[in-house]
């Protein structure tokens, strides 16, 4: 495609209520309640746009909450630095201030944000990467993130597989979701044999430089720390190295507190919460109605804090691509109580014994 309208006009195709997306392979009757979503959640959102006018202004918005998110990061920075917060509530803070950048990088793959200025637009997404430097190059990402919404649930859906989508649960599992260079190791045998190449150069490339840095720093400062309690649980003191002083350790701590504990908290909840409420492996390929759930049950409070309620408005923007995250808030209630007549699943809990399949016995 030659330019951003074309892309945009690809990104957003599936919004038209009328829209055939493999509808050879979905039932007639889930065709229908498709249709039916859509068309509800269409009108809802121009209902919210003609009743608040400043919505209009959604470049204006997108940019002023990038701002405002990279100042409230900032801020709680120098406060910590200062010694006026303490680290177990900076931790939290940056984590929830980093989630809106991740809702941002989001709705910018979806070209929601100046898509008719490559600057401003690509100065945004290069933004939302650095304030989130443990991620994927976004612009790498967009080409993942765009099969999955075409493909969503199927093998061939690496976006979903990375985060482990339709493994077991295990304690294995959750590790991966904390370590998403751990879990390309460990999945990489798992993805049909002939893309296993293309993921592996799609990772290294989409990866370099900032995640290869964070991943490299945070594998390193674990082992000091590890090798450092064993140590202490046997009374044995360490020969490090000269240049490992007390003074490089007290910085690595900060860059812990600031840097490696907001990203690992933030990209955990959005892992656990995303890997959870898609469904895998047994779905109807581009069947809406099957490719998520809503999860917004209240035991989920805790990683929707990090993750800007994910689980709750997710699955609307799989119905209904148009949208940034703030208006699919605003939509909700309305989306909500159309998905929940016409078939959407709230609240399947049983998908965390099923390896998130849609059947109901066990995978």
């Amino acid at each position: 495609m030659s330019n951003l309208s074309d892309k945009l006009k690809t990104a957003t195709q599936a919004d038209q209520p009328n829209t055939r997306i493999k509808q050879n392979l979905i039932n007639k009757e889930d065709q229908v309640r498709i249709a039916k979503i859509k068309t509800a959640v269409l009108a809802e959102g121009d209902r919210i746009r003609a009743k608040y006018p400043i919505l209009q202004h959604q470049d204006f918005i997108g940019m002023a909450i990038l701002l405002a998110s990279i100042a409230g990061v900032v801020g709680t920075a120098w406060l910590y630095l200062q010694g006026t917060l303490a680290w177990y509530v900076t931790i939290p803070v940056i984590a929830i201030f980093l989630s809106f950048t991740h809702e941002l990088e989001h709705d910018l793959i979806h070209y929601m944000y100046f898509r008719k200025n490559k600057f401003m637009h690509n100065l945004m997404m290069a933004l939302v990467w650095i304030c989130r430097p443990s991620t994927i190059n976004p612009w790498a990402r967009r080409h993942l993130h765009l099969h999955h919404h075409k493909h969503s649930g199927t093998a061939t859906d690496l976006e979903e597989r990375a985060i482990t989508n339709g493994e077991r649960f295990t304690p294995l599992r959750l590790l991966m979701m904390l370590d998403l260079e751990l879990s390309i190791v460990l999945r990489i045998f798992k993805v049909p044999s002939h893309l296993r190449l293309k993921a592996l150069l799609r990772g290294a490339a989409g990866n370099f430089p900032l995640a290869s840095v964070f991943w490299v720093g945070w594998h390193l400062y674990s082992i000091y720390w590890i090798v450092q309690g064993a140590a202490w649980l046997v009374g044995y003191t360490v020969p490090w190295p000269s240049f490992i002083t007390p003074e490089l350790v007290a910085t690595a701590n900060t860059v812990a507190v600031l840097v490696f504990a907001p990203n690992l908290l933030r990209s955990f909840s959005i892992n656990f919460i995303s890997s959870n409420m898609h469904y895998f492996g047994d779905i109807e390929d581009g069947n809406f109605v099957q490719q998520c759930q809503v999860l917004n049950s209240k035991w989920f409070v805790i990683p929707h804090l990090f993750c800007f309620n994910f689980g709750s408005t997710h699955a609307i923007h799989h119905f209904v691509v148009r949208d940034p995250f703030y208006i699919r808030q605003m939509t909700a209630k309305r989306a909500h109580e159309v998905m929940r007549e016409n078939g959407v699943r709230f609240n399947d809990l049983g998908t965390f014994k099923r390896s998130n399949r849609w059947e109901m016995q066990a995978a």
